[in-house]
């Protein structure tokens, strides 16, 4: 990153580095951007889940209303709870305030007693609000954010268990979700990993294979590697990307195909300008982490491609992304996580290549949530908008999807990116 900011540095753009300190300065509205956010990382969205989340009978609520208010019967979801043992991970990593370390272990602890399957590897779709397994379907997406979590949760505190959780459920995806035929992850299974009766938990249940899945199938095993360069995960890890370039990625469209056969022939042709703004960074992430200057050559006009291909088609003149197009027609409201998305993208493009119109888009994006979906009442974000522009307070700060990754993963990529 250092020698990426000193090479701008040259150009009299943004970056400036001192010799005499050896640290790297910014300009007045990149400290702004990197300073907001991370203050509504750390004064506004992780108050919020350390208040209301924690149950008082172990773990974390399913579901939070829009005040807080927890529903003590909601089920348990196991992407909710894998993102919350990331976040707090995270946040540990970065700010070491030993209540974030406190929350990671809590939800490290729920996680492997509860969300894994003792008996036939990988994890629990979700659990009653008591603990005990409610849908134990087999979702390679779910899976994926356990290893995500739990490969934080060692990077933070050097915890040998969750390495270890994270290994077992790497290579329970390898044994039983890997295709050696076709290369890529099928989408899920029942408990004892057969075929189920419809595939996946969105679209129409058809598609053995998705994008979406395999989007963080890549950024889970971008971070396990980081805390484990194993060969044969490097190997599998370069075989993603290369799916993400040769099956997944139209190029003639700079888009995602979203639904795939077992062969990878496209089911619906859908624009998510969310996904495909979270792709440009995952995969240039990935490539970074892989120390092949070759790898991050290719990858980084796929990168820019992308995220300027959803600047110029699905960004608004306000400063927002819309959700998707399908069938030519604009769907999906309003929605709070593709922002965050697009936020720590364009800032990845302007890295990149600083050019100050990326730089621009972020600042102008997160001007935009400041006024539409950062909750100053009861804190957090808002799930989205009604269509009268509106917040949508009928919608829970937290269920099996709303959590706080998106965001405070934006937060915390902005602050790392400028003080490594």
């Amino acid at each position: 990153m250092k020698k990426i900011l000193f090479i701008l540095a040259l150009t009299g753009i943004v970056p400036l580095f001192s010799m005499a300190t050896g640290r790297i300065s910014f300009d007045e509205k990149v400290l702004r951007l990197v300073e907001e956010t991370t203050k509504d990382v750390r004064e506004n969205i992780l108050p919020f889940w350390e208040k209301n989340a924690p149950d008082v009978r172990g773990g974390f609520y399913g579901t939070l209303l829009n005040d807080g208010t927890p529903l003590r019967d909601a089920p348990k979801g196991g992407v909710l709870n894998a993102r919350i043992l990331w976040t707090f991970s995270k946040a540990y990593e970065l700010f070491k305030k030993e209540k974030y370390k406190q929350l990671a272990d809590r939800a490290q602890d729920y996680f492997v007693q509860y969300f894994i399957d003792p008996e036939y590897g990988g994890t629990y779709w979700t659990l009653r609000a008591d603990g005990t397994p409610e849908n134990t379907d087999k979702q390679t997406y779910g899976i994926a954010f356990g290893i995500y979590g739990l490969a934080q949760h060692y990077r933070s505190t050097g915890n040998s268990e969750s390495l270890r959780q994270a290994i077992a459920l790497y290579h329970t995806l390898e044994k039983h979700a890997y295709d050696s035929v076709n290369g890529g992850y099928i989408e899920s299974f029942t408990r004892n990993w057969q075929t189920p009766p419809r595939y996946g938990y969105d679209g129409k249940g058809i598609a053995p294979k998705t994008m979406n899945t395999h989007l963080h199938v890549l950024e889970a095993y971008t971070l396990l590697y980081r805390v484990w360069p194993d060969s044969v995960l490097e190997k599998q890890l370069r075989n993603l990307i290369e799916i993400f370039l040769d099956k997944i990625i139209d190029r003639h469209r700079w888009h995602q195909r979203l639904f795939l056969t077992m062969t990878w022939e496209n089911l619906e042709e859908i624009d998510s300008y969310g996904h495909d703004i979270e792709l440009s960074w995952l995969i240039y992430e990935a490539a970074m982490a892989l120390k092949d200057a070759s790898l991050i050559e290719r990858i980084r006009p796929v990168t820019l491609r992308l995220a300027t291909t959803q600047m110029k088609e699905g960004w608004t003149q306000e400063g927002y992304l819309l959700y998707e197009r399908a069938e030519g027609e604009i769907r999906g409201g309003i929605e709070w996580w593709p922002q965050a998305e697009s936020v720590v993208a364009f800032f990845n493009a302007w890295e990149i290549t600083a050019d100050p119109a990326y730089l621009d888009a972020a600042v102008k994006t997160w001007e935009w949530i400041k006024t539409h979906l950062i909750d100053y009442e009861y804190g957090e974000w808002f799930g989205g908008l009604l269509p009268d522009g509106t917040p949508n307070k009928d919608r829970p700060k937290a269920d099996l999807w709303k959590c706080p990754y998106h965001n405070s993963r934006m937060g915390f990529e902005l602050f790392d990116r400028t003080h490594r």
